[in-house]
């Protein structure tokens, strides 16, 4: 046994270790060392939530682009965006875990929203935070009018050799590339295409070969919120589609003054015509039939030919169908019976006896293909309605306005 003296000392020392593992302890907030202090979580739960608004806020708001809202440190209750002026509620929608909301209907023109939005924090406090934005107000809305009217082709469907136009009537469209890269022309099975700009207000789309027959093709601009240049932007977007059917294409020769007509790449019948006279002479090139009628009258004043000259012509005419639009058609004309085989007289058209006129009306509608060879003609003009396939596959890429 430990002599008395001797237990009294280890007691002190051991009382003086204890001390001073309790202040050891004291220093480090009261948790052990190297272990995360007790007020952490407590912070973090005592942080309130936090709200955001995309856009921030402000006038000359694009309507095209989503409202968002999110939460930071909770979660949302509920966003409400009004229109200021009717009244009416935008449609949205809260994502899943609750920290943010996204319209999902696109905004109007011209017009102040508020918007209203209730959410709760980690800490349990429920807070409102509002926000008000004002869109842009255009000089002009421009439309996106396709070509040829959907509804007129849903029964026939268009033929392989038919461009599709979007015209803009009379906007003249400063912004091009924004414009071009709103629009879209899906083919099934696909095929290569691109865009060129006739003018300032119509654009086309071709693809680098004739269409296969039975190709889907849809179409769509994208153009609400674009901004077409000058104060002008997209009215609505539009989406559309068109069926190719079979292949038809006629093959007119001056030389032999005969029209060979294919169909899914046989030749099917062979016609004697008459094409242009020297002085108005058929335009070379593939040329789209744009428009039929059973009777149509034939007016030269239509591209700036009237009376008194002597080149100026009206007369009625049987199952004519349009392929050009300065006054191009293939169409009967029994007063040229006579010349069909053998020699040019006409004012430009392409002239059949009545039988061969009926049947051609009857095989070949729109956006079938009259390609005219050896006709003395001139190249048919790229802007002579669908005078699309005048251009080299080069040139035809080159016409778009996104390099």
């Amino acid at each position: 046994m430990l002599p008395k003296k001797i237990l009294l000392s280890v007691a002190g020392i051991l009382a003086g270790a204890l001390l001073l593992s309790a202040c050891s302890s004291d220093d480090n907030g009261g948790s052990p060392a190297g272990g995360t202090p007790a007020s952490g979580s407590a912070s973090a739960s005592a942080t309130p939530v936090a709200v955001s608004f995309e856009p921030a806020g402000g006038t000359g708001v694009n309507p095209a682009t989503p409202v968002v809202v999110k939460a930071a440190n909770g979660k949302l209750l509920d966003v409400t965006v009004t229109n200021t002026a009717k009244g009416n509620k935008v449609a949205g929608k809260l994502a899943a875990d609750g920290t943010s909301w996204t319209t999902t209907e696109p905004l109007g023109y011209g017009v102040t929203y508020k918007i209203v939005a209730h959410a709760q924090g980690a800490d349990g406090k429920a807070v409102e935070q509002d926000n008000q934005i004002s869109t842009i107000a255009p000089k002009k809305q421009a439309n996106a009018n396709l070509i040829p009217a959907p509804s007129a082709v849903a029964s026939t469907g268009v033929g392989v050799g038919q461009p599709i136009v979007f015209s803009f009537g009379k906007i003249a469209v400063k912004n091009k590339a924004a414009v071009e890269k709103a629009l879209t022309v899906e083919s099934t099975p696909k095929q290569e295409g691109s865009w060129y700009w006739i003018d300032d207000s119509n654009v086309h789309y071709r693809p680098k070969e004739y269409w296969k027959a039975g190709t889907t093709l849809k179409v769509s601009a994208k153009i609400y919120g674009v901004d077409f240049g000058g104060g002008v932007f997209g009215a609505e977007d539009r989406t559309e589609t068109y069926k190719v059917h079979d292949s038809w294409i006629a093959k007119a020769d001056g030389n032999t003054e005969q029209m060979q007509i294919f169909h899914n790449g046989a030749m099917v019948k062979s016609m004697p015509i008459s094409m242009g006279k020297d002085a108005t002479p058929t335009h070379l090139g593939a040329h789209v039939i744009s428009d039929k009628q059973a009777n149509y009258t034939m007016d030269s004043c239509t591209y700036g030919v009237c009376p008194p000259d002597p080149k100026a012509y009206r007369s009625n005419e049987k199952f004519s169908e349009r392929i050009s639009n300065d006054g191009e058609f293939v169409h009967e004309n029994p007063n040229s019976v006579g010349q069909q085989g053998s020699s040019n007289v006409s004012h430009g058209c392409i002239n059949l006896n009545g039988a061969n006129a009926q049947w051609f009306f009857q095989n070949m509608g729109l956006g079938d293909v009259v390609e005219v060879t050896n006709s003395g003609g001139p190249q048919l003009p790229v802007w002579d309605l669908y005078g699309d396939w005048s251009k080299s596959w080069a040139d035809w890429q080159a016409g778009s306005a996104v390099k």
